[in-house]
């Protein structure tokens, strides 16, 4: 059986393991420390960077977006990328929205200072001034998120695609150590409830972190 090495609150990771949840694919998980990669991963993927997929006979895709457009071209029976090439652009884009501008801005500060600190060998206390710039930052995704899906049924368009499950990465993340107030963002709450409800979730709903446990509402589907 492939092999997804990952770090359980991960947003690349995640997303990773809700396109092969979404196309029916079945991996082993290999828990990883990103701050302190294996040498198993390592002889993989020489940066020590997640997510990391290792093929049956050994072949490792490394990397979130070369892994993602590699699920898509060895199996496209349920395509996450669909559309003429104008509607994958709009796709794309929302992915590198979250992937970079979410992650830089939200994402990476308050995993890094909440949760990763936690662990790392003479790590410092958390920043809290990291995590309150990433507190404001938080809200005005949230409402760019909800404008998308009021014109749109799902982020990119009429279909679930890689822009949702890249968004529902980072948030689910997020959602974990419990720093979104949902009550504040209906819309966004909404289309969060509509893809924590989706098969393809119940193995995040499912996660745990040693010493870190998820808030209350973390896998309540009537959050």
């Amino acid at each position: 059986m492939p092999k997804l090495h990952h770090f359980t609150l991960d947003p690349y990771s995640r997303r990773i393991r809700l396109s092969l949840a979404e196309k029916g694919e079945t991996v082993t998980l290999v828990d990883e420390r990103p701050w302190s990669p294996s040498q198993v991963l390592r002889a993989h993927n020489p940066s020590g960077l997640l997510p990391v997929l290792v093929e049956e006979q050994g072949t490792a895709i490394c990397g979130v977006e070369a892994l993602g457009e590699y699920l898509e071209e060895r199996d496209d029976a349920k395509s996450l990328l669909p559309g003429n090439a104008v509607a994958r652009a709009e796709i794309r884009r929302l992915v590198a929205w979250f992937d970079v501008k979410f992650y830089t801005e939200v994402s990476e500060p308050l995993l890094t200072e909440k949760v990763v600190k936690r662990f790392m060998q003479g790590s410092t206390a958390p920043d809290m001034a990291r995590v309150r710039a990433a507190l404001q930052n938080l809200k005005p995704h949230l409402d760019y998120l909800a404008w998308l899906v009021e014109e749109r049924s799902w982020l990119a368009g009429e279909e679930l695609t890689l822009a949702d499950l890249a968004a529902a990465a980072h948030l689910s993340a997020i959602d974990y150590i419990g720093d979104i107030k949902w009550a504040e963002v209906p819309v966004a709450k909404s289309w969060y409830q509509r893809i924590k409800s989706r098969p393809s979730f119940r193995g995040l709903l499912g996660d745990t972190v040693a010493g870190k446990p998820p808030s209350a509402s973390y896998a309540d589907l009537d959050f």
